[in-house]
């Protein structure tokens, strides 16, 4: 092949590739809607909701959720929450805060409690802080420590043998064969099953790290989590609530610790409740 033809076939690769990236941004900008756009949101707009997963889930799991307020007209974005680090995490998490137009409920379910509670700090957008099973951290208090505070976790005898990461540490599973009775006993087996060979690790050293921002100290407050939790204690999480002088607690009898898959109807009804007072 000529040193012409091998410049013309670069050329229009390289063509080929640029309009494919722009292609794809403009997708992801198309589909993300008005959610993610910097311009002023219109006057009465509502508020857009940001879900926040925790460890050992992603961002699926709030399907049932989403579904639900977007059909009530509700702007909804789910995070891809990293699970590496509290502080890495929320950084994360406030810059898409950023990019959002408009009041915000922002949203967290378990470790993600922790990210909303750092990402919300100093953010006067953020109108309502909605814990889905959920840790609200005082400063220096980690996750490993909360869900110690109180006698009934059976995380630790469920997780998989941990995974040594490149940079030094470990990621965490929860064995796959025991997930559903440690984190979603009430899902649907087979839905059950799926969750445990899709759940996203999450480095140990996130959940021992102290966490800093105390949002839940200047925004309005909602917990919602199952009486049947294995993961966090409900003695844990009503004493967070109370603590957070949270304005409305919702217990849902004989849930797991994921009430947003298997009761999403009264997960996306306090959601609600949050944003209608953030109107």
């Amino acid at each position: 092949m000529s040193s012409s033809s091998s410049r013309s076939l670069r050329s229009r690769a390289s063509a080929a590739l640029g309009a494919f990236a722009a292609l794809g941004v403009t997708v992801a900008l198309t589909a993300a809607g008005p959610a993610l756009a910097k311009d002023a949101a219109p006057a009465g707009a509502k508020p857009t909701i940001v879900l926040v997963h925790g460890a050992f889930a992603d961002a699926s799991s709030w399907n049932g959720v989403a579904g639900e307020l977007r059909g009530k007209g509700y702007p909804v974005v789910a995070v891809a929450n990293p699970l590496r680090s509290v502080s890495g995490d929320a950084r994360y998490t406030a810059s898409l805060l950023d990019k959002i137009a408009g009041p915000v409920v922002l949203v967290g379910h378990s470790y993600g409690g922790s990210v909303i509670s750092n990402a919300a700090t100093g953010n006067a957008r953020v109108k309502a802080l909605v814990y889905v099973s959920a840790f609200a951290p005082e400063q220096g208090e980690s996750v490993v420590e909360l869900a110690g505070k109180f006698p009934g976790s059976t995380l630790g005898e469920a997780l998989a043998a941990p995974v040594p990461l490149p940079e030094g540490g470990v990621d965490l599973y929860i064995d796959q064969d025991k997930f559903r009775n440690q984190f979603a006993a009430d899902v649907k087996p087979d839905a059950a099953r799926l969750m445990a060979v899709g759940q996203r690790p999450v480095a140990e050293a996130a959940l021992k790290e102290p966490s800093q921002g105390t949002a839940w100290k200047d925004h309005p407050v909602y917990f919602v989590y199952g009486a049947a939790d294995k993961n966090i204690p409900p003695a844990a999480m009503a004493w967070m609530a109370e603590r957070a002088h949270a304005r409305r607690t919702v217990v849902i009898p004989n849930a797991s610790h994921v009430p947003m898959v298997s009761h999403a109807h009264e997960v996306a009804a306090l959601i609600e409740t949050a944003a209608k007072s953030a109107d």
